[in-house]
Protein backbone atom coordinates (compact mmCIF):
# COMPACT_ATOMS: atom_id res chain seq x y z
CA UNK A 1 0.00 0.00 0.00
CA UNK A 2 1.46 3.63 -1.18
CA UNK A 3 1.27 6.54 0.62
CA UNK A 4 -0.99 9.26 -0.08
CA UNK A 5 0.52 11.92 1.13
CA UNK A 6 3.64 13.15 2.26
CA UNK A 7 1.50 13.58 5.89
CA UNK A 8 1.37 10.17 6.46
CA UNK A 9 5.23 9.89 6.51
CA UNK A 10 6.75 9.39 10.32
CA UNK A 11 9.66 11.11 9.42
CA UNK A 12 7.51 14.04 8.20
CA UNK A 13 5.42 14.08 11.35
CA UNK A 14 8.93 14.11 12.98
CA UNK A 15 10.43 16.64 11.10
CA UNK A 16 7.08 18.51 11.75
CA UNK A 17 7.46 18.02 15.86
CA UNK A 18 10.89 19.47 15.13
CA UNK A 19 10.49 21.92 13.89
CA UNK A 20 8.42 23.08 16.04
CA UNK A 21 10.35 22.58 19.56
CA UNK A 22 12.58 24.54 17.31
CA UNK A 23 10.59 27.59 17.17
CA UNK A 24 9.42 26.68 21.03
CA UNK A 25 13.28 26.69 22.23
CA UNK A 26 14.58 29.95 20.38
CA UNK A 27 11.79 31.92 21.24
CA UNK A 28 13.83 32.45 24.43
CA UNK A 29 17.58 33.40 23.14
CA UNK A 30 18.39 36.78 23.50
CA UNK A 31 16.43 39.53 21.11
CA UNK A 32 19.80 40.03 19.97
CA UNK A 33 19.70 36.44 18.18
CA UNK A 34 16.48 37.48 16.71
CA UNK A 35 17.86 37.69 12.94
CA UNK A 36 20.93 36.06 13.40
CA UNK A 37 20.83 32.22 15.47
CA UNK A 38 17.29 31.95 15.93
CA UNK A 39 16.21 33.04 12.56
CA UNK A 40 19.00 30.51 11.22
CA UNK A 41 17.92 27.91 13.20
CA UNK A 42 14.21 28.20 12.37
CA UNK A 43 14.82 27.75 8.54
CA UNK A 44 16.76 24.60 8.52
CA UNK A 45 13.72 23.18 11.07
CA UNK A 46 11.40 24.13 8.22
CA UNK A 47 13.32 22.96 5.42
CA UNK A 48 13.21 19.07 6.75
CA UNK A 49 9.42 18.45 6.68
CA UNK A 50 9.67 21.11 3.41
CA UNK A 51 11.86 19.28 1.79
CA UNK A 52 10.35 15.68 2.94
CA UNK A 53 6.91 16.72 1.61
CA UNK A 54 8.55 18.61 -1.84
CA UNK A 55 10.44 15.41 -2.20
CA UNK A 56 7.34 13.27 -2.08
CA UNK A 57 4.78 14.78 -4.04
CA UNK A 58 7.92 14.86 -7.24
CA UNK A 59 7.46 12.70 -9.99
CA UNK A 60 10.59 10.25 -9.34
CA UNK A 61 12.16 8.16 -6.92
CA UNK A 62 15.75 9.71 -7.81
CA UNK A 63 14.17 13.52 -7.28
CA UNK A 64 12.44 12.09 -3.55
CA UNK A 65 16.35 10.80 -2.92
CA UNK A 66 17.29 14.35 -3.88
CA UNK A 67 15.13 16.10 -1.24
CA UNK A 68 15.74 13.72 1.47
CA UNK A 69 19.23 14.58 1.11
CA UNK A 70 18.57 18.34 1.53
CA UNK A 71 16.66 17.39 4.83
CA UNK A 72 19.81 15.40 6.08
CA UNK A 73 22.04 18.49 5.25
CA UNK A 74 19.23 20.62 6.96
CA UNK A 75 19.14 18.13 10.18
CA UNK A 76 23.19 18.73 10.44
CA UNK A 77 23.11 22.27 10.28
CA UNK A 78 20.22 22.44 13.00
CA UNK A 79 22.43 20.09 14.65
CA UNK A 80 25.05 22.20 14.76
CA UNK A 81 23.06 24.99 15.58
CA UNK A 82 21.71 23.66 19.00
CA UNK A 83 25.14 22.38 20.02
CA UNK A 84 26.45 26.42 19.52
CA UNK A 85 23.25 27.45 21.26
CA UNK A 86 24.18 25.47 24.06
CA UNK A 87 27.89 26.95 23.83
CA UNK A 88 26.24 30.36 23.88
CA UNK A 89 24.56 29.70 27.09
CA UNK A 90 21.05 29.93 25.43
CA UNK A 91 20.28 26.05 26.38
CA UNK A 92 20.56 23.84 29.00
CA UNK A 93 22.39 20.54 28.43
CA UNK A 94 19.29 18.91 29.66
CA UNK A 95 17.29 20.60 26.10
CA UNK A 96 20.19 20.05 23.40
CA UNK A 97 20.09 16.55 24.60
CA UNK A 98 16.33 16.14 24.24
CA UNK A 99 16.69 17.58 20.76
CA UNK A 100 20.01 15.30 20.16
CA UNK A 101 17.72 12.27 20.86
CA UNK A 102 15.10 13.50 18.48
CA UNK A 103 17.45 14.43 15.92
CA UNK A 104 19.05 11.38 16.06
CA UNK A 105 16.22 9.06 15.82
CA UNK A 106 14.92 11.33 12.92
CA UNK A 107 18.14 11.27 10.98
CA UNK A 108 17.91 7.14 11.23
CA UNK A 109 14.48 6.63 9.89
CA UNK A 110 15.45 9.52 7.23
CA UNK A 111 18.70 7.53 6.16
CA UNK A 112 16.18 4.08 6.05
CA UNK A 113 13.94 5.84 3.88
CA UNK A 114 16.35 6.50 1.67
CA UNK A 115 17.88 3.37 1.27
CA UNK A 116 14.63 1.70 1.06
CA UNK A 117 14.10 3.84 -2.23
CA UNK A 118 17.83 3.36 -3.58
CA UNK A 119 16.71 -0.44 -3.41
CA UNK A 120 13.98 0.98 -5.77
CA UNK A 121 15.95 1.88 -8.30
Amino acid sequence: MSLQSYRELKVWQMGMHLAERTYSLTHGFPKHETYGLCSQMQRAAVSLPSNIAEGHARDSTKEFLHHLSIALGSLAELETQFLLAQKLGYMVPNDTEAIFSETGELGRMLHGLQKSLKAKL
